[in-house]
């Protein structure tokens, strides 16, 4: 009979095995997977260098190429005493850190070769410089809206909230983050109207030091408000002018790589500090062009995507997670929140700004159906983003008797369904938010979010 091989994910555990049992030497251990999933176990000797050909080695590398593979690196153990650059593998910053050095034991991390997915589980808080702390106060004030399945009005819902919000004053900032099928920039502007480069032109020129001068945002020319508010957008793409090259598809092919420090010594510049940089100009853009914006909504991607990552983890204060009450939605969603609960510490610093929205809530008068939707997420953040293995024996338990507490995120923000919404071209008609069904379908949306956002900068400083 013949025996069964070795799958993906049992060889992951394998040598995670390792590696814990590996640090127990009291040397740190990084485990390196490369895009196949083949893995290899990094050894930091630098501080007390082993031999090469040294017993314990060469045990380990036998006993952990027998147990891996196929999914066994080139050269499955290696120290760092040999390696070129060692740095680029114990001190960069991708690194995810299993278990913490203690009692003489090594730390245990993983350095993910990855086309997608590391940048769920990087870290999300600031260092403490200027820098980060400047990083922080914008975070503070974007919002991510993210659906994990497409086509349930993520963008619609955006430019109402966009329009919503500047009626009440506030300087608002749209960002197309949907690289790869824009969508709201054609509700916000139209062609004539949007600027010569977009998100992607900064990630390609900001990436050989090229990106001054570029015209990133406009004021939108086509969603009808009232009032002093203001809204702008940054879009995916830009409209060149007349007989000006532009190719959107070569540029969007060369945006997602990190990039090497630019000189010896310097720091690596990894996918999502770029894609901050960029939502960052474009935030100064309109802060020279008129004021500092308010409030900047995050137009993510959906799906599992570096960007989506990257958006929610990194780049939000508040993230609204779209869900259509079905099992394929909170599969999706529990896998990615799952991916959270390896890192207790991120899962309770992500989990306090995050609400579910019930996008396009078929309602028709039934109000249990909303209390099914919030009892399915209830499920999905209970098994994934509380009741963690260390948060302690004094912490307050998330299985609380009353779980339709409105201030948790579980607690749904219905964008209400009408057949009227069916068929409707907002590039048709522009004045379509002014519609009395679309104000009745986004109403508790819309002031449901803006009570959790921080105050505009004129009230902050009053």
């Amino acid at each position: 009979m013949t025996a069964e091989p070795t799958r993906f994910d049992e060889a992951w555990q394998t040598a995670l095995d390792h590696a814990t049992e590996a640090a127990k030497g009291g040397r740190d251990v990084v485990i390196a997977r490369d895009l196949l999933g083949r893995a290899s176990l990094l050894i930091d000797d630098r501080a007390d260098r082993l031999a090469v050909d040294a017993d314990e080695l060469t045990a380990l590398r036998d006993a952990f190429a027998a147990a891996t593979h196929p999914f066994t690196g080139l050269d499955p153990v290696q120290t760092a005493s040999v390696l070129f650059a060692p740095e680029l593998f114990f001190d960069v910053p991708e690194l995810t850190e299993v278990t913490p050095r203690k009692d003489g034991v090594g730390r245990v991390a993983v350095l993910e070769r990855t086309v997608v997915g590391t940048d769920w589980l990087q870290d999300t808080g600031a260092s403490g410089d200027a820098d980060d702390q400047a990083a922080e106060l914008r975070q503070e004030r974007r919002v991510a809206l993210y659906g994990f399945k497409g086509g349930v009005g993520r963008s619609t819902a955006t430019t109402v909230l966009a329009r919503h919000l500047a009626d009440r004053g506030r300087c608002v900032l749209v960002v197309d983050l949907d690289l790869e099928s824009p969508g709201v920039s054609n509700l916000l502007a139209d062609p004539a109207g949007m600027p010569r480069h977009g998100i992607v032109d900064h990630l390609v020129e900001s990436a050989v030091g090229n990106a001054e001068g570029l015209e990133l945002v406009t004021r939108t020319s086509v969603l009808p408000y009232s009032g002093n508010g203001e809204v702008w957008l940054a879009p995916a793409g830009g409209q060149p002018l007349e007989n000006e090259p532009y190719d959107y598809l070569a540029k969007l092919n060369r945006i997602y790589s990190d990039l090497p420090a630019p000189a010896p010594g310097g720091t690596p510049r990894p996918f999502a500090v770029r894609l901050e940089d960029a939502i960052a100009a474009c935030e100064d853009q309109v802060t020279e062009l008129s004021r500092k914006p308010d409030i900047v909504l995050l137009d993510s991607r959906a799906g599992i995507h570096d960007i989506a990552a990257v958006v929610l983890t990194r780049l939000s204060g508040l993230a609204l997670l779209f869900a259509v009450d079905n099992p394929s939605t909170w599969e999706g969603y529990r896998m990615l929140l799952s991916e959270w609960q390896r890192r207790p510490d991120r899962a309770r610093e992500l989990r306090e700004r995050i609400r579910i929205v019930a996008a396009m809530f078929h309602s028709a008068g039934d109000i249990g159906r909303l209390s099914t939707l919030r009892k399915h997420a209830h499920e999905m953040f209970t098994e994934t983003l509380y009741n963690l293995p260390d948060d302690g024996d004094d912490a307050e338990p998330f299985l609380a008797p009353d779980w339709q507490e409105d201030d948790r995120p579980y607690a749904p923000i219905p964008i209400l369904f009408g057949n009227d919404l069916v068929g409707l071209d907002p590039l048709r008609s522009r004045a379509w938010p002014e519609l009395p069904f679309v104000e009745a379908a986004y109403r508790t949306f819309v002031t449901s979010v803006e009570r959790l956002l921080p105050p505009p900068h004129h009230e902050e400083t009053a």
